[in-house]
C-alpha cells in the first residue's frame, strides 16, 4: 500500500504510520516550512508508481522562521498576488515537486492557544498551498494549520485527493474526537472540502469555503475547459500564452480548430470577450504551473464540480461561504446563495468589491471574519465565553475603522467616579480588574454602544462583553428579516446571547460585562419615552453579581435627542400595512427562538423606527460610583435585600441621566459646529472641552 499522510489512517483503518508531530524541514530562498507528510492514494501519483520524494535540504539557521527581509511582513499584510506568485515559484523550485501530495505547516505560525482545532487548508487548482500567506501568523494563534501541497508533476485524481484528505481527517478525529476539524477550501479546494464532508457526516467538520468552484456553468473556467477540449494538445501552450499575455486576442494568431474550422482567435474572442480579470488570473496560473499541469487540473476541476454537486445533499457540516461580488471566474454570488439554501447549516458572508483571489486581497481579514461570524470553536458546540478570543490591536482597528465617523460626529464626553466619590473626566474611575458589571440605559438604536466599547478599549484595553438579544446570533427567515452578518462586529467584540448561563460564565471569568435591564424595549422606545427606564421587576442580576463579588457600576447616557427626531414609532408603523406586515413577519420568526430567550426579553417588540437626523449634538456618559458586592453574598441571598440593591442601582442610573441632562446645558461645545471651529483652531487631535464638573 502506498504511503499516506503523517498521522493518518490507512483505508483499512490501521494505526498511524507516523506520529503526527514527526516531520521534515524544507528551506527555500524566502521561507521555511515543516513537511507534515508525504501522501498519496491508490492512483495517479508519483508514489504509486514507485517514486519516492527526495530528502529535503537541511533547514537554514533562521530557526525555521519565515524570512523575507522581515518576519513582520506577513503581520502587516503587505503581500500581494505578485508576492504570492514569487513565493509559489520559490516553493516549487525548492526540491519538493517530485513525489505525491503532502501536508506542510508554515513555521511562521506562532504557537496556538490551548486545545486549538486543526485547520486543513485545501488550495485552488494551483495546488501550491500558499493561499494563506497573508493570514499565517494570525491564523496560527488560534489554529493548528496544515496546508495541502500538490506538486506540479503529480497526477492524482480528484477522488484520490478526496481519499487523501479523508484519511487525514479520520486520523485526526481519532486523536481528538471532541475537537472540530476545519477544512478551509479555496476555489477547487472548496469542492474537495465539500466532498470530504459529504463522505464523513459523522465527523465534526467546520467548512470555510472561499469562492468554491462548485458551479462552472456560465463561468470563464468552463469556457477555458471547453476550449482545451476542442483544441489539439500540441496547441495548448499557444492558447494559454495568448490568453495570459493580453486581454484581447492578437490578430496574428490564426490557428484553425479541426472541429469547425474557425480561427482560434475568433473562438477565444467569443468565449472570453477580452476579460481583464480572467487574463490576470490565468497569467498567475501560467507562471506557476506548466501548461500540461494547468490543463490537467482544469479538467479535474470539471469532474470535481460534478462529483460534489451529486453529493451536496449529504453535507451536514457547519459551513461558512465567503462570496466575492466581483469574481470574474465563477458566479460566486449566485453559487453562494445556492449553497446557503441547499446546505442545512450554512451561513454566507459577502464581499461585494472583492475578486476571485479573496484570501490575497488587501483589506480582507480572515480571522476577523471567522470570529465575527461566531465560527471559531474548540469543542463540539460553541461556548460563547470559553471560545472567545480577545481582539488584537490590529483586529480592533480593522473592525472599528467604519465607525470612526461617530467619534467626530458625536465627540463623546466620558465621566467616571472613583470609589471615594471623586468625579473625573475619562474612564479612570472604572476598575481595570473584573468582574465588573456595567448597568445602564440603552439609547435609541443602541447608538451609545460604539463609543462606549471603543473608548474602554482605547483607554484601558478592556473588552466589554455585552449581553445581547438572541436574534443577533441566529439566522431568521428570508425576506425582510435582519441579515445575520449585520451583527458580526458585535459578536467579534464578545457579545453573547442573553441567558443566565452566559451571565454566570462571564462573571466567573472575571470579565467586564455590559447589561441593559431594559433591553430592546429601551433601544426601540416610543415617542416621548426618551431617557425612560423599562426595567423588569426581577432583580436576579444583583444576586448573580454578589455571588462572584462583582463591582456594579450604574451609568447613564444622553444625546439621542440631539442627533435625531423620531417620526414614526412602533404605534405609527403598525398603522401602515407594509411596515405592519414586516413587523409581524419578524415577530413570527422570533417566536421560533422563544425557547432560547429567557425572561421578559421574549415579549419585547422588535421593529425599526423612522428617525429624522439632526445636525449632530454630543453624547455624554456618566459612570456612577462603583457598588461593591464583595462579602455581601449571604446578605443578598435574601430577595428583599437583593431587590433593595436593584432599586438602588436603577435609581443611580436615573440620577446619572438627570445629571447629564442638566450639565450639558452648560456645554459650549454641545453643537458640532462649535466643536469643528475649536478643533480647527487647536488641532483636530485636540480634546474638545465640555462643562465644568
Amino acid at each position: 500500500m502506498a504511503a499516506i499522510p503523517t498521522g493518518a489512517y490507512t483505508a483499512a483503518g490501521a494505526s498511524p504510520l507516523l506520529h503526527p508531530n514527526s516531520c521534515l524541514l524544507v528551506t527555500s530562498a524566502r521561507f521555511n516550512f515543516r513537511v507534515r507528510a508525504s501522501a498519496t492514494t491508490a492512483g495517479g501519483s508519483a508514489a504509486s508508481t514507485g517514486q519516492q520524494p527526495p530528502t529535503p535540504p537541511a533547514p537554514s539557521s533562521n530557526n525555521g522562521r519565515l524570512r523575507n527581509n522581515s518576519t513582520t511582513e506577513l503581520e502587516e499584510k503587505t503581500l500581494t498576488i505578485k508576492d504570492y506568485l514569487e513565493w509559489s515559484k520559490d516553493m516549487i523550485g525548492c526540491g519538493s515537486e517530485d513525489g505525491p501530495p503532502r501536508w506542510f505547516s508554515p513555521l511562521d505560525c506562532t504557537c496556538p492557544i490551548k486545545d486549538s482545532p486543526l485547520l486543513l487548508y485545501l488550495p485552488g487548482i494551483d495546488g501550491v498551498g500558499l493561499g494563506l500567506i497573508k493570514h499565517h501568523k494570525r491564523l496560527g494563534r488560534i489554529f493548528n494549520i496544515w496546508c495541502l501541497h500538490v506538486p506540479v508533476t503529480d497526477r492524482t485524481s480528484f477522488t484520490d485527493l478526496v481519499h487523501l484528505v479523508e484519511a487525514t481527517v479520520r486520523s485526526e478525529h481519532h486523536h481528538a474526537p471532541r475537537r472540530p476539524i476545519y477544512l478551509l477550501g479555496e476555489s477547487f479546494g472548496g469542492c474537495l472540502a465539500l466532498a470530504v464532508a459529504a463522505r464523513n457526516p459523522h465527523i465534526d467538520l467546520a467548512l470555510i469555503l472561499a469562492n468554491p468552484a462548485t458551479r462552472l456553468r456560465e463561468s470563464q473556467l468552463q469556457n477555458l475547459i471547453m476550449l482545451s477540449e476542442v483544441i489539439p494538445e500540441q496547441l495548448h501552450p499557444s492558447m494559454v500564452k495568448m490568453l495570459s499575455v493580453t486581454t484581447g486576442v492578437p490578430a496574428r494568431v490564426a490557428v484553425a480548430i479541426p472541429d469547425n474550422g474557425r480561427p482560434l482567435q475568433q473562438a477565444v474572442a467569443e468565449l472570453f470577450r477580452g476579460d481583464v480579470a480572467f487574463s490576470s488570473y490565468l497569467t498567475v496560473l501560467a507562471d506557476v504551473l506548466p501548461v500540461e499541469t494547468l490543463i490537467w487540473r482544469l479538467k479535474m476541476l470539471k469532474s470535481a464540480a460534478a462529483f460534489v454537486n451529486s453529493r451536496l445533499h449529504a453535507v451536514k457540516a457547519q459551513t461558512l461561504v465567503l462570496s466575492s461580488g466581483k469574481d470574474h471566474l465563477i458566479p460566486s454570488p449566485d453559487e453562494g446563495e445556492r449553497l446557503r439554501h441547499m446546505l442545512p447549516n450554512c451561513e454566507i458572508r459577502r464581499f461585494n468589491n472583492s475578486g476571485h483571489a479573496l484570501l490575497l486581497e488587501d483589506g480582507f481579514d480572515l480571522v476577523t471574519v471567522i470570529k465575527g461570524a461566531n465560527f471559531y470553536r474548540r469543542g463540539r458546540h460553541l461556548d460563547f465565553v470559553k471560545d472567545f478570543v480577545p481582539p488584537s490591536t490590529s483586529e480592533f482597528d480593522t473592525v472599528y475603522q467604519p465607525y470612526r465617523w461617530m467619534e467626530v460626529a458625536f465627540n463623546p464626553v466620558m465621566i467616571s467616579t472613583f470609589e471615594n466619590g471623586n468625579i473625573v473626566r475619562g474612564l479612570t474611575g472604572i476598575p481595570s480588574e473584573g468582574p465588573v458589571l456595567l448597568v445602564g440605559y440603552h439609547m435609541m438604536l443602541g447608538l451609545e454602544l460604539v463609543p462606549l466599547v471603543s473608548r474602554l478599549w482605547n483607554e484601558k484595553k478592556i473588552v466589554l462583553r455585552g449581553i445581547a438579544h438572541p436574534m443577533m446570533f441566529q439566522r431568521l427567515g428570508e425576506g425582510r428579516m435582519p441579515v445575520l452578518s449585520m451583527y458580526d462586529d458585535f459578536r467579534f467584540m464578545g457579545a453573547v446571547p442573553v441567558s443566565a448561563t452566559n451571565f454566570y460564565k462571564l462573571l466567573s471569568s472575571k470579565s467586564h460585562v455590559l447589561l441593559y435591564p431594559g433591553g430592546m424595549r429601551e433601544a426601540l422606545h416610543r415617542k416621548g419615552e426618551e431617557y425612560k427606564l423599562f426595567w423588569p421587576e426581577q432583580s436576579e442580576f444583583v444576586r448573580m453579581a454578589a455571588r462572584f463579588g462583582a463591582k456594579i457600576i450604574p451609568f447613564g447616557t444622553v444625546g439621542e435627542d440631539d442627533i435625531g427626531q423620531m417620526l414614526l414609532d412602533y404605534n405609527d408603523l403598525m398603522k401602515i400595512p407594509y411596515f405592519k406586515a414586516g413587523i409581524e413577519e419578524l415577530t413570527d420568526e422570533l417566536e421560533k427562538l422563544r425557547n432560547d430567550i429567557e425572561g421578559e426579553v421574549a415579549n419585547q417588540d422588535v421593529h425599526l423606527p423612522i428617525i429624522l437626523p439632526k445636525l449632530p449634538g454630543r453624547f455624554y456618559f456618566y459612570f456612577g460610583k462603583p457598588i461593591e458586592t464583595e462579602g455581601r453574598k449571604e446578605e443578598l441571598k435574601s430577595r428583599e435585600k437583593a431587590h433593595e440593591l436593584y432599586l438602588e442601582v436603577k435609581s443611580e442610573v436615573e440620577r446619572c441621566i438627570h445629571f447629564l441632562k442638566e450639565k450639558r446645558e452648560n456645554d459650549p461645545y454641545r453643537n458640532i459646529m462649535a466643536r469643528i471651529v475649536y478643533q480647527a483652531t487647536h488641532g483636530f487631535e485636540s480634546e474638545v472641552p465640555t462643562f465644568d464638573l
